[in-house]
């Protein structure tokens, strides 16, 4: 095996992050390591299901146009440096918060056949800020006592 492939082969199994793979339709087709760990999803559960399994109810019709859009036009901010911070949804039905990139895949003539995302968890960042912040406007009250 070349060291291209081992790597790769590395990646796709890692624990660390999550990465999903989802077709034209928002059905998943890969699901790792890592978002087993971070979704609570077994792979045999999650493979065929629609994204929606992770998708807060709230913000489904947004990630659908998003995701249509993306299929369409080959265009998204997310698959160029720009990471996308939401909630997500984890099997026990908490909300969790996680960070993305997407990487279109394409066939032969260039059609997007598939979306690729790699997922970060950073509810525990997420939620330390969020202590932070309601810190601060108590922090400045006190110093300016």
């Amino acid at each position: 095996m070349d060291l291209s492939a081992l790597i790769a082969q590395s990646l796709l199994h890692t624990r660390s992050d999550a990465i999903i793979a989802a077709d034209r339709d928002g059905i998943i087709r890969f699901w790792n390591p890592g978002a087993e760990r971070i979704f609570g999803h077994a792979a045999a559960d999650a493979i065929g299901q629609s994204l929606d399994l992770i998708i807060p109810e709230r913000l489904r019709d947004g990630h659908w146009q998003g995701f249509g859009g993306t299929i369409t036009t080959g265009e998204s901010r997310y698959g160029e440096g720009d990471v996308l911070a939401v909630p997500a949804l984890h099997k026990t039905g908490a909300t969790i918060s996680i960070e993305f990139t997407i990487v279109p895949l394409r066939d032969a003539s260039s059609v997007i056949i598939a979306i690729v995302a790699i997922i970060r968890d950073v509810t525990k960042r997420f939620e330390e800020l969020r202590q932070l912040k309601r810190r601060l406007p108590e922090s400045s009250a006190t110093v300016t006592d």
